[in-house]
């Protein structure tokens, strides 16, 4: 006979509810988690929406800068702005968002050229068919993702900037020859207004000094300093250039190139082949913050300052046989690389290259001050950004420096903040204006 139990119904639903608390909160995690692992997906994909367009704008942008557009008041680039769509798309398109390559139909370019020397370019990246993974349970197969940038090419020269305050521009590598503001086509002006830094001849971009001159009269050195001490009394004139003093460029130290017309390098040869880490700026008070003045090399340097300079700059264009790299240049256009045959990657001779190290950028100054071997410093107003052409002999004795203008940027002396940084030797900075 089997012994009846003592054990009360409401004891033998002790452990139930814990039980059931157990079974929800695992499929209340179990759904948190699988939230979770779309809300990261989806998050990660708006990252790499946001970078695709970010370097698609800051792509599109350095094209507007270096076709010149951003020196040329006079009218609108069709030619640039077609060419920096193009290239922000195909940036874009190299991109990955949620597992792979946005499609063209995916990025959207718009370009603001109203204010032609301060272009403005706007990428939209958008992939609406992005996969879900556990929140298909709720009827949700695809997500959406979109993100949007603007980069601007900015020049301080520009109309837009002389209705305000005037923020200069602080390029880095710039090399150290010294121009005196004068426009070599009209001697008796000047290439920037000297207080505003306004261009006062826009026709200059894609000027080359040997297709009106005589051929081996390019940039030339200052007659005052083209051998030994400088001298007095200092007569500047167009298109003669006076070299900087190690304070103002002084020379680095790594990354530079090697080449056996200057197995050892003096400072001034290793300041023109190699990149100054020093940012020069232009305009307004000289300061801790804005290095706008520069100094003039006084020194004895002896009677090999012109062919250090020629060997110095076949050295930095890879132009040991004068075989380094051309450029096509359209102004308002595009600016374009051939590699030379003296190109130090194999196999790029006769192709297009995106970046040559014979686009460089020179300071220009005030010419209204006096010189004297006590007084050397002289204000910078602008900057003329060059592409060193061959010119016909590996190693030109006279220091000669043939070069084509790609870019102005002017100014003045009345511009005083802080600078903006420009990236690398350009002298037209391209920056991200959105997102902050």
């Amino acid at each position: 006979m089997r012994q009846a139990s003592n054990v009360s119904p409401r004891k033998r639903e002790q452990g139930i509810v814990i039980t059931l608390v157990a079974v929800v909160m695992l499929f209340v995690i179990g759904a948190m988690a699988a939230l979770a692992i779309d809300v990261v997906t989806l998050y990660t994909a708006r990252s790499e929406a946001q970078l695709a367009a970010d370097s698609a704008a800051l792509a599109g942008a350095r094209v507007l800068a270096n076709s010149g557009m951003t020196s040329d008041t006079g009218a609108l680039a069709p030619g640039a702005e077609a060419l920096a769509s193009t290239i922000a798309t195909q940036v874009a398109t190299h991109n990955d968002v949620g597992g792979r390559a946005l499609a063209a139909g995916e990025v959207t370019v718009t370009i603001n050229a109203n204010d032609i020397t301060n272009p403005r370019i706007t990428v939209a990246t958008k992939r609406t068919d992005l996969p879900t993974f556990f929140s298909r349970i709720w009827g949700n197969t695809a997500l959406t993702v979109a993100a949007s940038a603007t980069a601007e090419a900015y020049n301080p020269s520009g109309a837009k900037a002389l209705t305000g305050t005037t923020t200069p521009v602080a390029p880095l590598c710039v090399k150290p020859w010294l121009l005196p503001n004068l426009d070599p086509t009209s001697p008796t002006t000047n290439i920037f207004d000297p207080v505003s830094g306004a261009i006062q001849n826009t026709g200059l971009v894609g000027w080359t000094y040997n297709t009106t001159a005589p051929a081996g009269t390019p940039m030339i050195p200052a007659s005052e300093c083209a051998s030994g001490t400088c001298t007095e009394p200092f007569a500047p004139k167009p298109w003669n250039y006076y070299p900087g003093d190690q304070a103002s460029f002084p020379a680095p130290t790594t990354a530079l190139p090697t080449c056996s017309q200057v197995p050892t390098p003096t400072t001034y040869q290793t300041s023109i082949a190699g990149c100054v880490q020093m940012p020069i700026s232009c305009g307004g008070p000289n300061s801790a913050s804005n290095k706008s003045q520069a100094n003039i090399d006084m020194t004895a340097y002896g009677a090999t300052r012109n062919a250090d300079t020629a060997a110095a700059v076949n050295c930095l264009t890879h132009a040991t046989n004068n075989k380094g790299d051309t450029c096509a240049f359209t102004p308002g256009v595009s600016l374009q690389f051939v590699a030379g045959a003296d190109n130090p990657i194999p196999g790029l001779a006769t192709s297009d290259v995106i970046v040559s190290d014979s686009l460089v950028t020179v300071p220009v100054f005030d010419v209204g001050a006096t010189f004297s071997p006590t007084s050397n410093t002289v204000q910078i107003v602008g900057f003329v950004q060059l592409f060193l052409n061959p010119d016909g002999n590996a190693a030109p004795p006279s220091g000669s420096i043939n070069a084509t203008i790609i870019n102005l940027a002017g100014c003045g002396t009345a511009a005083a903040v802080n600078p903006i940084l420009g990236n690398g030797a350009s002298p037209v900075a391209v920056r991200l204006i959105t997102p902050p």
